[in-house]
């Protein structure tokens, strides 16, 4: 029989979150977040397909989705929620094109027409998306 104390069964050090910047998390974000698109899937569509990061699409109810997009709903009023997102989706990779920017987001931070990017995230905010999308602790610092 094997006698373990409390000290040898329990860690003395916890394991501690790295501590990175902002531009950093974004950095770091960004790879990981292009792994889920592809030439005919925008981040928007596929964080709303998976419920992960700021749920793209999903997070906006069928009136707020159509006012954010009002230029494509105006064309086609009568569209129906599927229709509009799958058109967004493809506006939203050519907005990356033509921005030459790898993700939505990027555009959307600088665009700010559909939402804000990177811009609508606290530092938090961001640490926690990067956690559920890793299983990684950051903590960010205030340098940007």
């Amino acid at each position: 029989m094997i006698h373990v104390t409390m000290e040898e069964a329990m860690p003395t050090t916890l394991p501690t979150a790295e501590t990175i910047t902002r531009k950093e998390l974004i950095r770091r974000l960004r790879v990981e977040l292009a792994i889920l698109t592809d030439e005919e899937t925008s981040i928007c569509k596929a964080a709303a397909e998976r419920g992960i990061f700021c749920n793209g699409f999903a997070r906006y109810g069928d009136h707020e989705l159509k006012r954010r997009y009002g230029w494509i709903v105006r064309k086609r009023p009568g569209m129906t929620r599927e229709e509009l997102e799958a058109i967004a989706n493809d506006w939203q990779l050519a907005q990356q094109e033509v921005h030459e920017t790898p993700l939505a987001c990027d555009v959307q931070a600088k665009a700010q027409d559909t939402c804000g990017g990177w811009t609508d995230f606290s530092d938090t905010e961001l640490a926690r998306f990067y956690n559920e999308i890793t299983g990684r602790e950051v903590i960010v610092t205030g340098d940007r």
